[in-house]
Order: C-alpha cells, then structure tokens, then sequence
C-alpha cells in the first residue's frame, strides 16, 4: 500500500483517543509498571511520543520541504522522556499529546502537499535519503507500534496470572521494541 495522506492523518488523528481511552484514570498499577530493566512504562510511551510531537514528524516534514538534503535532520533522543516527564501525571501528558498532535495535523493539513512534495528528499542522520512519504508512513506506523507496546506492558503485568493461558495469548509471547 502506497501512502495516502488523507488515510495517514485519519490514523494519526485517533491515537490520543485511543490513548485516552485506554489509559486516562487508570490506576498507575496498570500504566506506571513496565516489563524488567531497560524496558518502557505505558506512562514512558506516552513521554516519548510527546517528544516525537515536538521534535520529529513536522519538524522533519518541514525541513524536508525547505532545505531537502542539503541538511541532515537532528538526531532522534529516544530517551527525552526520563527527564521531560518528570513531574507530570499520565493525564497532564495525555492532554499534551493530544494538544501537540492536533497542532500538528492543523499545520501538516495547512502544507496542502501534493504528490511531487511527498516525493521529496531528506537527510537521516542514520539512514541517509529518505523521502516525505516515507516519513510520513513512519509516523502513523510509529503511532501503531507503540499503541501494541502500550497492550503488551499491560498484559506483562498479568502474565502470570493467567497461568496456563500464557500459551494462547499473543501478546504475551511478543517481545521488542521497548529497549
């Protein structure tokens, strides 16, 4: 599947929802747990996708569109959470993702990008030539993967409770993408 901008910000769009409904007014057992060391909380996924809000996607979109790539993008800090976070409740930074998100679909819409735009080059500081499209599916797959992260940290927190239903559930075999 080709991207599809207006079904790219369609998926973008529903995260905080989502977000919201899985997780506002939860009791931290649930969302401030993670699975062992070096391994992310639901509340540390939702950090990091507020850095993501702040500093990657739209600020990437737009360099890509001003200076192509003739400017190599600032590195990533996966790890902006620890100290962004801090001092925050799950709920303050679910309202601000959802406040960095909306503005930034507002502004993404307000580029009217065509498809030669999509087309465009960039520099990754680690994976060299990367076009808008490519950026713009890395966001909503991005979206994607941390929203499944999110289930299996919660599940983690029951695996052995279900005893001998590990075996059939999926979510409890899956492992990665949080260190």
């Amino acid at each position: 599947m080709q991207l599809d901008l207006d079904q790219t910000i369609s998926l973008l769009e529903r995260t905080p929802a989502t977000l919201n409904a899985l997780l506002h007014d939860l009791p931290d057992a649930w969302t401030s747990r993670n699975e062992g060391p070096a391994t992310w909380s639901a509340f540390d996924v939702v950090g990091h996708l507020i850095h993501g809000e702040r500093t990657d996607w739209m600020p990437r979109a737009k360099m890509i569109l001003q200076f192509g790539e003739s400017r190599t993008f600032e590195r990533f800090d996966r790890l902006a959470q620890t100290h962004d976070s801090q001092g925050k409740s799950l709920d303050q930074l679910l309202d601000e993702f959802s406040r960095l998100r909306s503005e930034n679909l507002r502004e993404l819409r307000a580029l009217n990008l065509q498809p030669a735009d999509l087309a465009l080059a960039g520099r990754h500081p680690a994976f060299g030539t990367v076009t808008l499209a490519q950026l713009l599916a890395t966001w909503a797959v991005h979206d994607l993967t941390h929203l499944h992260q999110i289930s299996r940290i919660m599940a983690y927190q029951y695996r052995d409770a279900v005893g001998p239903w590990t075996a059939y559930l999926g979510v409890l075999q899956c492992n990665g993408h949080s260190s």
